[in-house]
């Protein structure tokens, strides 16, 4: 591919198909191995005491939200995205030009997949995960650690603390996105830098427009009408360069984007292995998303839960459709004479 992440501006080009898996389901195909208040706080038996709907698991911490489950069926989709998108931007972590960061936060930080391999590579930093969920593995770097924390809450981390913070997959989860990036300029160093990256809506095909009666439109029309309910946008992609100054961030934007096929249709090598990924990730998560926004936010019945299920994982696996969305990235410096 023509475009390398990290370049201001770039926009990923289309990715050529498989001229020859042009057609088909996928039935028989590699496809058939896919698997069905202080901030910091400590571990409370109420924050343990997990959410359960329809045989998953979700965090149950008070005034936080997040709409995916946190169980194991959950957290091994996370950790195959996680390589997905590490693949899809040509094996990097991070996209912000960083040089030698003695401490990093990791907001949001999931299973800690990410914030483990960032600290194997920079073995001198000391790296900060925090998230909802207890969620994260006992046997780490020694230069890594995990907190449970609400991070729509007061932080209690010094001005002028860390050279980085890193922001991935918290679309849906935050009502204030400007206070949240002021409390990140607030943090960081002069001369630090904040990364985020995003998935961004609408699905789209190669072709340009999905066809009028494609069940994506109703996937992207669930996380756009959830997110007005709850306050929580999954659209921020859309905005998040307003946010930032919006929060005093003054230096340069830089931005980047790479589209994501779902499925391995895609010609090349790369990108074939990289939509087989997000295909399993997707098939991995796609029954928990859809239960805790369809019931809860939307009022769906379990029936037309189902119903949608069936035909999103029919879509998933049609070859011929060349579906993809954008994985979009941001990243920012904090000026030095801050």
């Amino acid at each position: 591919m023509s475009d390398q992440p990290g370049t201001k501006g770039k926009e990923h080009e289309l990715i050529a198909p498989d001229q020859d898996h042009e057609h088909g389901s996928g039935d028989g195909d590699d496809y058939s191995s896919i698997g069905g208040t202080d901030s910091t706080s400590s571990i409370s038996s109420s924050i343990l005491a997990f959410r359960k709907l329809h045989g998953r698991t979700y965090q149950n911490w008070e005034g936080a939200e997040y709409w995916g489950p946190n169980d194991e069926r959950q957290n091994e989709g996370l950790d195959i995205a996680h390589h997905m998108m590490y693949l899809a931007f040509d094996n990097k972590l991070y996209l912000a030009p960083l040089k030698d960061p003695k401490r990093a936060l990791d907001l949001g930080t999931g299973t800690g997949i990410w914030a483990i391999d960032f600290a194997d590579e920079f073995p001198n930093a000391q790296v900060i995960g925090t998230d909802l969920s207890p969620i994260q593995p006992t046997w780490l770097p020694p230069n890594c650690k995990f907190e449970l924390d609400n991070c729509e809450q007061a932080w209690t981390y010094p001005d002028n603390y860390f050279d980085y913070v890193h922001i991935r997959g918290l679309v849906g989860c935050i009502q204030d996105w400007p206070k949240l990036y002021a409390e990140t300029l607030r943090v960081l160093k002069p001369g630090g830098w904040f990364e985020q990256q995003e998935y961004s809506l609408p699905l789209l095909a190669n072709a340009g427009a999905l066809p009028p009666d494609s069940v994506y439109h109703d996937w992207g029309a669930i996380f756009v009408e959830a997110g007005k309910k709850t306050g929580r946008s999954f659209l921020v992609a859309d905005h998040w360069e307003e946010w930032l100054k919006d929060a005093g961030f003054t230096g340069e934007i830089h931005r980047t984007s790479v589209n994501l096929p779902i499925g391995n249709w895609p010609r090349d090598k790369k990108w074939k292995e990289v939509g087989q990924l997000n295909l399993i990730s997707l098939d991995q998560g796609l029954e928990g998303f859809a239960s805790f926004l369809c019931t809860q936010v939307l009022g769906w019945t379990a029936e037309e839960v189902d119903s949608f299920l069936v035909k999103m994982r029919k879509a998933m696996r049609d070859r011929s459709s060349h579906v993809h969305f954008a994985l979009k990235a941001i990243w920012t410096q904090k000026p030095a004479a801050a």
